[in-house]
C-alpha cells in the first residue's frame, strides 16, 4: 500500500500549484493530481501550430506580479522572467473621425500627453486625477486579496471604513458601478469605453454595483504594468512546476481524480486509472462545481450538496478566443507608431453601448450585435512564441453565451462568429484579415471541454458582487474550507478573490492548512488575520 501523503492537490492549475508550492516548500509530502495531460490548467502554452507557442488560457499576467508570490517561491531561479507591457493598452480612435488613439503608457505623464492629444486637456487632468484616487485604493484592493475575506478584514482594509478620507463615502465609490465612477471623471466617451473595457474583462458589464473596484485596477498599471512570461503564459506554470519539485513535490498527469473520501482520519482520493491515494488532507484546485461532485461520490451530505449547487451561479459564459498565427502585426488606425500600439492590450471598442449590447445579448443566449473584441500580439514583446518573422495574435470577443437561444450549437455557428470577430477586427486595423495563416478557435464549449471551465466560464463562477470577497462562491465555503470536512481545503478561481492569474487563493489556502496543522485559530490569527 503507497504511503501516506500529508497532502494530496487536486487539479493543476496556477492556484493550485501554488497552494502545493507552499505545503511542499513546509516540509509536506504533496502530490498534485491531473486529469489532463498539460499540467497548468488555463495557465498553460502548447503548439497550435508548427513552430508557434500558443496560450490555451490567460496571456497577460497582472495580479500575480503584484501578489508577492513570484519573489516568495524565487520563481525567477526556476525559469521565470516577465516582459513589462508598456505601453499597457491603446485604444484606437472611433471609425470616420482625424483624433489619433489613446496610448496609455506606464509613464503617468506620457499617458496623459497621449489622453490630451485625443481628448482634450480636460480629460487629461481628469485621468491624472483617476489615477491618483484610485492608485492607493487599488493597492489596498490587491493587498485584501493576500488574506481570507473575512467581514472585519474587508470592511477595514477594503472598503476603507477605518480609514481616514471618509469611510461610509470611500465605502459607497466601491459599492457603486463602474459606469458611475467613469462618468463621476470623465466626459469623453471613447475614452470611458477603453477604461470600461478594461474593467470588464473580469466579467460583469460596469453597470452592475461593485465593479468600479474594477476599473479602478488600471490606476494600478502605472505602479506595475501587466506582464508577459517569456515564452507564453505556461512558462508560470512550468516554474511553480520546478519549484515544486525542487522541495519534493510530485506531480501526476493524464489521471483524472474521480471521488474524494473520507476514511477514518484520512482522505482517499481515488483516480480514473484506479489508484487510492491516502493523505492526511485534499486541497482542491479544481471548479468548485467538479469539487462537489467529488465530494458526492465519495459519500458526502448529497441533500447539502444539492444547495450549494443551486445556490452558485456560473451565468451565461464569457466568450470565444482566437487564437491566430500571422504574416504581420496589426498596424491600428490613430497611430503611426505600431511599437506604441501591439505590446499590450487592444481595446477595440468605441463606446459603452456596444459593451451593453453585448451583454444584454448574451443573458438571452444571444449573439453579440457586434462582437466586443480585446486583441492582444504578444510576439511583439517575445519573439520566442512564433517563428521568424511571424507574429502570434489573440482576439478574445467577450459575451457570447454558452448556451445558445433556439437550440443553436457552436459547432454549427464556430465558423460565422470567427468570421464577424475578424471583421470586427479589420476595422480597426484595416488589412489585418489578409495576413492570417492559421486560426485555432475556442467556442464557450471549447473552453469547457478543454479546460474544465463549467460553462466556459472562465473565472469559474460570476464575479458579480455577491459572490465575491466573503461570499464567493458561497459564505459556507468561503473561508477555503469545507463544514464538516476536516482536513480539506478549496483553492482556485471559484474562491476569493476569483479569477485571473494571481495566485492569491492559492496561497491562502495553503497558509489555512499550515495553520490548520500548527494548532488552529490563535496560529491563523498570528499567520495573517492580523496582517
Amino acid at each position: 500500500m503507497s504511503p501516506t501523503l500529508d497532502a494530496v492537490v487536486v487539479g493543476s492549475g496556477h492556484n493550485a500549484l501554488v497552494s502545493a508550492c507552499y505545503l511542499a516548500r513546509d516540509g509536506w509530502s504533496v502530490e498534485v493530481l491531473e486529469r489532463d495531460t498539460v499540467p497548468g490548467g488555463a495557465v498553460s502554452t502548447v503548439e497550435r501550430f508548427p513552430g508557434y507557442a500558443v496560450d490555451r488560457g490567460s496571456s497577460a499576467h497582472i495580479m500575480v506580479r503584484h501578489s508577492g508570490i513570484v519573489e516568495e517561491l524565487d520563481l525567477a531561479a526556476h525559469g521565470l522572467r516577465y516582459i513589462d507591457c508598456d505601453p499597457w493598452a491603446y485604444a484606437p480612435p472611433p471609425a470616420g473621425t482625424d483624433r489619433p488613439g489613446i496610448v496609455f503608457h506606464r509613464d503617468l505623464d506620457r499617458t496623459c500627453a497621449s489622453v490630451e492629444a485625443a481628448c482634450g486637456r480636460r480629460e487629461a487632468d481628469a485621468y491624472r486625477r483617476f489615477v491618483q484616487d484610485w492608485g492607493p485604493r487599488s493597492a489596498a484592493v490587491m493587498k485584501s486579496f493576500t488574506h481570507p475575506p473575512t467581514g472585519r478584514h474587508l470592511l477595514s482594509s477594503f472598503w476603507g471604513l477605518d480609514a481616514g478620507e471618509g469611510g461610509s463615502a470611500l465605502s459607497r465609490r466601491f459599492l457603486t458601478t463602474g459606469d458611475s465612477l467613469l462618468d463621476e471623471y470623465f466626459d469623453d466617451e471613447p475614452l470611458k469605453a477603453a477604461l470600461a473595457w478594461f474593467g470588464a474583462q473580469s466579467g460583469p458589464p460596469m453597470s452592475e454595483p461593485g465593479t468600479a473596484a474594477m476599473v479602478g485596477f488600471a490606476a494600478l498599471m502605472h505602479t506595475l504594468p501587466p506582464g508577459r512570461a517569456v515564452g507564453g503564459s505556461g512558462a508560470l506554470t512550468q516554474a511553480l512546476l520546478s519549484r515544486l519539485r525542487s522541495d519534493g513535490g510530485t506531480v501526476t498527469c493524464g489521471d483524472a481524480v474521480t471521488e474524494i473520501g473520507r476514511s477514518g482520519d484520512l482522505w482517499t482520493v481515488r483516480t480514473a486509472s484506479g489508484r487510492s491515494v491516502r493523505a492526511r488532507r485534499v486541497v482542491a484546485g479544481c471548479h468548485v462545481l467538479t469539487t462537489l461532485e467529488l465530494l458526492d461520490r465519495g459519500g458526502y451530505d448529497r441533500g447539502r450538496l444539492e444547495g450549494w449547487r443551486r445556490s452558485m451561479r456560473v451565468g451565461p459564459g464569457i466568450g470565444m478566443v482566437l487564437r491566430l498565427g500571422t504574416d504581420s502585426l496589426p498596424h491600428y488606425r490613430g497611430c503611426d507608431e505600431p511599437e506604441l500600439t501591439t505590446s499590450g492590450l487592444q481595446l477595440l471598442v468605441d463606446d459603452r453601448a456596444h459593451l451593453r449590447a453585448a451583454h444584454g445579448a448574451a443573458m438571452a443566449g444571444d449573439l453579440p450585435p457586434r462582437p466586443a473584441v480585446l486583441a492582444m500580439s504578444f510576439s511583439a514583446l517575445d519573439p520566442t512564441i512564433a517563428p521568424a518573422g511571424k507574429h502570434q495574435i489573440t482576439l478574445w470577443s467577450q459575451w457570447h453565451p454558452y448556451a445558445l437561444r433556439g437550440g443553436r450549437r457552436w459547432e454549427d455557428i464556430a465558423r460565422s462568429e470567427t468570421d464577424r470577430i475578424l471583421a470586427e477586427m479589420e476595422t480597426r486595423s484595416p488589412g489585418f484579415t489578409a495576413g492570417v495563416e492559421h486560426c485555432h478557435v475556442q467556442t464557450p464549449a471549447d473552453i469547457e471541454r478543454e479546460l474544465g471551465l463549467l460553462g466556459g466560464n472562465v473565472m469559474h463562477v460570476e464575479m458579480s458582487l455577491d459572490q465575491m470577497f466573503l461570499w464567493r462562491p458561497l459564505p459556507e465555503l468561503s473561508g477555503y474550507r469545507v463544514p464538516d470536512a476536516p482536513g480539506l481545503y478549496l483553492t482556485g478561481a471559484s474562491t476569493h478573490p476569483g479569477g485571473g492569474v494571481s495566485g492569491a487563493s492559492g496561497r491562502n489556502a495553503a497558509r489555512v492548512a499550515l495553520a490548520d496543522a500548527r494548532g488552529g485559530i490563535m496560529d491563523r490569527m498570528k499567520g495573517w488575520v492580523s496582517r
